[in-house]
């Protein structure tokens, strides 16, 4: 052989080393038809374990991987679920995330996370940006949709879950706990710890979240024949709740205990109080979270807080999801989980009150 035939033998070889592996190809080297090809890599279709065997043993010696795009141009379905979420500064929605991409790999799903701000603009441009991507469904956390773009989802067929939100929608299903149960869970526990003066400190008010917490919270204590005598908003934001935490320990109605709206801002909220106005927790005053994230569980906040059932609510989230993408009817679409009172030492324990 030439020096020369032996350069274009190699410059042949690499040039087809570069090129795409089609299911093609797959099905040629393994002996089957295409659509065998296309069996073995489709999630629930049905292929002998003689033809699994001889596809993934072609498709391994070629390099082959099934292009998902192509295959959803065919399908209509793209296996991508949209996941909008306002913000991830909140430990709580971090876990959620995590737990939900791996429940919904296991159903051979993928989650895009797209960030939105909490105003309904905003959100529906970045829903409208979602939809360009051909996705399955949308599952959105603490975000709410507008009327307009409600419609748009329902024309096009997408679904929508609504996580740790409910928007009255009979076309949407939502996962939650029962936040107000929880706020009035929290309530009755501050009154029997003998607290007689309650603070809150909410989080962003257009959120349902933040409503049911705090209407639990007020209705428990007005069957106790309390109120709220300090209000202030933090927003679920950081530096809000700061300044939320200096309104209430400065008003001239200074509360024994402040339910805040969740556990993100009551960390800053205790770090504030201890830090900034050298008072002690519980024995000056008592902090109360929601959520339950990791950093409450800490020593040295060690907050009592509602726990959100999180396995719970992800494995109903995927199954309205599931029920939607195979067609299944739905008995009902808001499912309500029930939190757990969790007591820590952020709170004291019977100070004069019910023993």
């Amino acid at each position: 052989m030439s020096k020369d035939s032996t350069i274009k033998t190699i410059v042949f070889a690499n040039d087809h080393a570069h090129q795409k592996i089609t299911s093609q190809d797959v099905a040629k080297l393994a002996g089957v038809s295409q659509s065998a090809v296309s069996r073995v890599f489709t999630k629930g279709a049905s292929a002998s374990a003689k033809t699994v065997e001889k596809v993934q043993n072609a498709a391994k010696e070629l390099g082959y991987r099934p292009n998902r795009i192509a295959r959803s141009l065919l399908t209509g379905r793209s296996h991508m679920i949209g996941l909008v979420v306002a913000y991830l500064d909140n430990y709580f929605y971090p876990e959620v995330l995590e737990r939900l991409s791996n429940a919904l790999q296991k159903e051979g799903y993928h989650v895009l996370i797209f960030m939105a701000a909490q105003t309904a603009s905003n959100v529906d441009n970045v829903v409208e940006e979602i939809l360009e991507y051909q996705i399955d469904a949308i599952v959105t956390a603490s975000v709410a949709l507008s009327s307009a773009l409600t419609e748009k989802c329902e024309n096009a067929g997408i679904p929508v879950v609504q996580f740790n939100r409910i928007q009255h929608n009979p076309s949407f299903a939502s996962v939650t706990t029962d936040n107000y149960l929880g706020g009035g869970l929290i309530a009755e526990h501050l009154i029997k710890q003998g607290y007689r003066s309650f603070g809150y400190i909410a989080g962003w008010e257009g959120a349902s979240t933040q409503r049911d917490r705090e209407a639990g919270f007020s209705k428990k204590l007005e069957e106790y024949g309390f109120n709220i005598s300090a209000r202030a908003v933090g927003n679920f934001r950081s530096e809000q709740a700061r300044d939320a935490a200096l309104n209430i320990i400065n008003s001239s109605k200074k509360p024994e205990a402040i339910f805040v709206a969740n556990d993100a801002m009551a960390l800053i909220v205790m770090d504030v109080l201890r830090f900034e106005y050298g008072l002690k927790i519980p024995d000056d005053i008592g902090i109360v979270g929601y959520d339950n994230v990791p950093p409450s569980r800490l020593a040295s906040y060690d907050l009592t807080t509602v726990s959100q059932p999180i396995e719970q609510m992800v494995q109903q989230t995927v199954f309205l999801l599931m029920c939607y993408m195979e067609n299944k009817p739905l008995k009902r679409g808001d499912i309500k989980l029930a939190g757990e009172l969790i007591i820590r030492s952020s709170t004291k324990k019977n100070c004069g009150g019910d023993k």
